[in-house]
């Protein structure tokens, strides 16, 4: 449309044609004024409701609105927290063993779920870098927020949730799409993903990170691992740690008849039933230096809230320990010193034998012998405790 139809235009709009010399002059300053903002808008790059160079992520996209999917580079003080974490992501996976494609796609994800941010707030409880959920057994609000935690989650898995590791194929499929796999968002954002892979290799590039490193689909094992209520601890197996080393052991186990009463939200019964029906062939390969983790999960908890597995038997009080006793009542939760600082626990599960993991596979749960654990890692029994997880939630 011509300039002077605009103005036309405006004029018949605002009624100045009907009007007084001094009133009209008054329109018509103002219509010109109008048009020239409607030109300016012409003009204007982008423009309209989609706000295109908006690129502040939202905090999440479970269930969320989607955040921008534009390609808009952040900068100043977001930038430098980005590269920040960035690193932080990348020093995870590479003390794992894991390939730079591994951070790759972490660093996608983060990108979409918070900006790479170390957001306090977000969808429903999520919270982090992974915007990861305390309620769905992501760890406590507190260990989320540490992005060391969030990290080695994100690649290793964390309570019934499934890290990268477990994705089949992850290295060869495209990486937004194994984003999408682990952090589950609605179907309709699952594209968005992708959307981020230029800019994060930009970042990437800054941070100096090598998105090129090699490594291996599972990582190697035994260089780190994750415990149940604290940050990665690089000179441990996480929150239970033991390797084979042949051990005499002190003898068979056999049940103990006390009872007990306790707030967990399985019974004994079913406690039993459940740690059952998730080992052998039921297990997921999720459980690697995590038996504290499976023994809260088995009553039902989502964490226990203590870091390592021996620590949990000083947690539990005094009266309810039974120091070296080869007698425990089926349900009863069992420790061991391995040796090393995290120690072991594992759930009794009647007739001498045990659900624990790492024992025969590496990651898995398996049904035992209960003197398996000092016969084949050479760990000294402590003794056995109630089922209680007084900092459990």
């Amino acid at each position: 449309m011509e300039n002077k139809e605009l103005i036309h235009a405006a004029l018949q709009a605002s009624g100045a044609v009907k009007k007084g010399f001094a009133l009209k002059l008054g329109i018509i300053g103002g219509a010109i004024f109008v048009v020239l903002l409607m030109l300016m808008g012409m003009m204007a790059p982008g423009g309209g409701a989609s706000t295109a160079g908006c690129t502040d992520t939202g905090a999440g996209t479970d269930d969320a609105s989607p955040v921008s999917s534009s390609s808009g580079q952040s900068t100043g003080s977001v930038r430098k927290e980005q590269v920040a974490n960035a690193k932080i992501i990348d020093g995870v996976a590479a003390q794992l063993g894991l390939p730079g494609r591994a951070t790759l796609i972490a660093l996608m994800a983060a990108m979409q779920e918070s900006g790479i941010r170390n957001l306090h707030y977000g969808d429903r409880d999520s919270v982090g870098l992974f915007q990861q959920r305390p309620s769905a057994d992501w760890g406590t609000r507190a260990q989320i927020l540490e992005p060391k935690f969030a990290a080695e989650s994100f690649f290793k898995g964390r309570g019934t949730n499934e890290g990268l590791i477990h994705i089949k194929n992850w290295q060869t499929r495209p990486p937004g799409d194994v984003a999408a796999d682990i952090e589950k968002p609605d179907e309709r954002y699952r594209g968005l993903y992708a959307g981020h892979e230029p800019e994060i290799r930009g970042i990437a590039k800054e941070a100096g990170i090598n998105l090129d490193r090699k490594g291996t689909a599972t990582g190697t094992t035994g260089t780190t691992g994750k415990t149940d209520g604290g940050a990665t601890q690089a000179s441990t197996r996480g929150q239970c740690d033991a390797q084979d080393t042949k051990g005499t052991g002190g003898g068979k186990f056999s049940d103990g008849k006390q009872t007990w009463t306790l707030n967990n939200p399985r019974s004994v019964a079913e406690a039993i039933a459940w740690a059952k029906s998730h080992a052998g062939s039921n297990s997921t390969g999720s459980w690697y230096a995590r038996c504290l983790a499976f023994t809260a999960i088995v009553y039902g908890w989502s964490f226990s809230g203590v870091n390592y597995a021996i620590d949990h038997y000083n947690v539990v009080p005094k009266d309810m320990r039974h120091d070296g006793d080869r007698h425990p009542p089926p349900g009863a939760l069992m420790y061991w010193d391995t040796g090393h600082r995290a120690g072991h626990i594992a759930v009794y599960l009647g007739g001498g034998k045990i659900a624990s993991n790492d024992i025969l596979r590496s990651g898995y749960i398996d049904v035992v012998d209960a003197d398996l654990i000092e016969t084949k890692w050479g760990a000294k029994y402590v003794g056995w405790t109630p089922p209680h997880f007084p900092k459990a939630g």
